[in-house]
Protein backbone atom coordinates (compact mmCIF):
# COMPACT_ATOMS: atom_id res chain seq x y z
CA UNK A 1 0.00 0.00 0.00
CA UNK A 2 1.02 3.62 -0.99
CA UNK A 3 0.27 6.97 1.08
CA UNK A 4 1.41 9.83 -0.86
CA UNK A 5 1.49 12.77 1.77
CA UNK A 6 3.01 16.21 2.58
CA UNK A 7 5.23 16.62 5.86
CA UNK A 8 3.46 20.03 6.35
CA UNK A 9 -0.06 18.60 5.94
CA UNK A 10 -1.59 18.08 9.70
CA UNK A 11 -4.33 15.86 7.61
CA UNK A 12 -1.64 13.78 6.24
CA UNK A 13 -0.23 13.38 9.62
CA UNK A 14 -3.13 12.36 11.14
CA UNK A 15 -3.50 9.94 8.44
CA UNK A 16 -0.06 8.06 9.13
CA UNK A 17 -0.44 8.12 12.73
CA UNK A 18 -3.83 6.15 12.21
CA UNK A 19 -2.41 3.39 9.92
CA UNK A 20 0.90 3.20 12.23
CA UNK A 21 -1.53 3.05 15.36
CA UNK A 22 -3.55 0.10 12.87
CA UNK A 23 -0.35 -1.74 12.28
CA UNK A 24 -1.30 -1.18 8.85
CA UNK A 25 1.98 -1.53 7.02
CA UNK A 26 2.20 1.27 4.61
CA UNK A 27 4.79 3.17 1.84
CA UNK A 28 4.63 6.35 2.77
CA UNK A 29 5.80 9.01 -0.77
CA UNK A 30 6.28 12.64 -0.89
CA UNK A 31 3.83 13.91 -2.78
CA UNK A 32 5.40 17.17 -3.64
CA UNK A 33 8.43 15.79 -5.02
CA UNK A 34 7.03 12.62 -6.44
CA UNK A 35 3.28 13.28 -7.62
CA UNK A 36 1.26 10.08 -7.97
CA UNK A 37 1.77 8.44 -11.85
CA UNK A 38 -0.54 8.83 -14.55
CA UNK A 39 -1.70 5.06 -14.50
CA UNK A 40 -2.24 5.79 -10.34
CA UNK A 41 -4.42 8.92 -11.41
CA UNK A 42 -6.35 7.22 -13.59
CA UNK A 43 -6.94 4.16 -11.11
CA UNK A 44 -7.91 6.82 -8.58
CA UNK A 45 -10.50 8.37 -10.88
CA UNK A 46 -12.26 5.00 -11.67
CA UNK A 47 -12.53 4.46 -7.84
CA UNK A 48 -14.21 8.01 -7.73
CA UNK A 49 -16.32 7.29 -10.73
CA UNK A 50 -15.07 9.62 -13.19
CA UNK A 51 -15.39 12.42 -10.39
CA UNK A 52 -12.30 14.10 -11.51
CA UNK A 53 -12.76 17.31 -9.43
CA UNK A 54 -12.39 14.41 -6.29
CA UNK A 55 -8.51 14.25 -7.04
CA UNK A 56 -7.41 17.85 -7.07
CA UNK A 57 -6.39 19.92 -3.82
CA UNK A 58 -9.22 22.58 -4.28
CA UNK A 59 -8.17 24.50 -1.20
CA UNK A 60 -4.87 24.81 -2.38
CA UNK A 61 -2.84 28.21 -4.13
CA UNK A 62 -2.04 25.99 -7.03
CA UNK A 63 -5.61 25.51 -7.80
CA UNK A 64 -6.79 28.77 -7.08
CA UNK A 65 -3.82 30.61 -9.04
CA UNK A 66 -4.46 28.44 -12.08
CA UNK A 67 -8.45 29.46 -11.98
CA UNK A 68 -8.99 25.61 -11.78
CA UNK A 69 -12.44 26.18 -10.40
CA UNK A 70 -13.68 27.70 -13.78
CA UNK A 71 -11.31 25.44 -16.20
CA UNK A 72 -12.01 22.10 -14.53
CA UNK A 73 -15.69 21.83 -15.65
CA UNK A 74 -14.62 21.85 -19.73
CA UNK A 75 -10.71 20.10 -19.04
CA UNK A 76 -10.34 16.52 -20.75
CA UNK A 77 -9.75 13.80 -18.03
CA UNK A 78 -6.36 13.52 -20.03
CA UNK A 79 -5.43 16.81 -19.48
CA UNK A 80 -6.35 17.01 -15.93
CA UNK A 81 -4.61 13.95 -15.05
CA UNK A 82 -1.58 15.59 -17.08
CA UNK A 83 -1.98 18.31 -14.90
CA UNK A 84 -2.00 16.74 -11.44
CA UNK A 85 0.86 14.41 -12.69
CA UNK A 86 3.02 17.24 -13.41
CA UNK A 87 2.37 19.33 -10.02
CA UNK A 88 1.90 17.40 -6.78
CA UNK A 89 0.57 20.53 -5.00
CA UNK A 90 -3.11 20.03 -6.63
CA UNK A 91 -3.47 16.46 -5.55
CA UNK A 92 -5.88 15.98 -2.78
CA UNK A 93 -4.26 14.20 -0.42
CA UNK A 94 -3.42 12.11 1.72
CA UNK A 95 -3.53 10.06 -1.81
CA UNK A 96 -3.73 6.35 -0.68
CA UNK A 97 -3.89 3.32 -3.07
CA UNK A 98 -4.09 0.04 -2.12
CA UNK A 99 -3.74 -2.90 -4.45
CA UNK A 100 -7.19 -2.78 -6.05
CA UNK A 101 -8.82 0.42 -5.04
CA UNK A 102 -7.78 4.04 -3.41
CA UNK A 103 -8.79 6.72 -1.13
CA UNK A 104 -8.19 10.82 -1.11
CA UNK A 105 -8.33 12.86 1.94
CA UNK A 106 -8.75 11.37 4.88
CA UNK A 107 -12.30 10.45 6.59
CA UNK A 108 -11.46 7.93 9.55
CA UNK A 109 -14.47 6.24 8.45
CA UNK A 110 -13.47 5.93 5.13
CA UNK A 111 -9.75 4.39 5.78
CA UNK A 112 -11.34 2.13 8.47
CA UNK A 113 -13.81 0.57 6.20
CA UNK A 114 -11.97 0.18 3.45
CA UNK A 115 -8.58 -1.08 5.22
CA UNK A 116 -10.03 -3.14 8.76
CA UNK A 117 -13.21 -4.26 6.81
CA UNK A 118 -11.75 -5.73 3.92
Amino acid sequence: MKVYTYAKCSTCRKATKWLEEKGIEFKEIPIRETPPTKAELKKMLAAYEGEIRRLFNTSGMDYRSLGLKDKLPQMADKEAIDLLNGNGNLVKRPFLLTGDSGLVGFKEEEWKAMLEES
